[in-house]
């Protein structure tokens, strides 16, 4: 069973590439709070719904104080891609060898169809200013999310 991060945990830091090519570093972001979102597969139906969610509410979030990341094992070509076919305006990552996405707790046995497999596990994670996880949600649907993390912040709805 993959070991999965809990509130008042640090959060591991990364520095992954961008669907632009540019890096992001969680550590630089210091001073707000950060959204990390995983999810399996750009340009899938419950990938796209929960990145386009995100993506429509993101100034909203901003405005709460809230950076938004999605990370996919996806390399950055596709979510390019991704970001363009869907006109996406958040940040996607790129983590080919799982490398985070396990560190995180996001990747290992899930079940898909009744069996058990080695996979992308769909989670969300909120980081403190200070770099500690606040919240964390594992095996989250991809439709209505958004919307429940809002609700579970205590959020205003757009």
């Amino acid at each position: 069973m993959t070991e999965r991060l809990s509130p008042g945990d640090v959060a591991p830091d990364f520095t992954l590439s961008t669907d632009t090519g540019e890096s992001v570093t969680l550590s630089e972001l210091r001073g707000g709070k950060v959204i990390v979102y995983f999810y399996p597969a750009a340009m899938t139906p419950g990938c796209t719904k929960q990145a386009c969610d995100f993506s429509e509410s993101l100034e909203s979030l901003k405005s709460d104080g809230y950076t938004v990341l999605g990370i996919s094992p996806d390399k950055t070509e596709k979510l390019a891609k991704f970001r363009d076919k869907e006109h996406l305006s958040l940040t996607l990552l790129s983590d080919p060898d799982k490398a985070v996405m396990t560190e995180w707790g996001a990747f290992g046995e899930k079940k898909l169809y009744g069996k058990v497999v080695q996979g992308v596990i769909r989670s969300t994670l909120v980081v403190d200013e200070e770099g500690k996880v606040e919240h964390a949600w594992y095996n989250v649907k991809a439709t209505g999310h958004v919307a429940k993390l809002r609700r579970d912040l205590g959020l205003q709805k757009d």
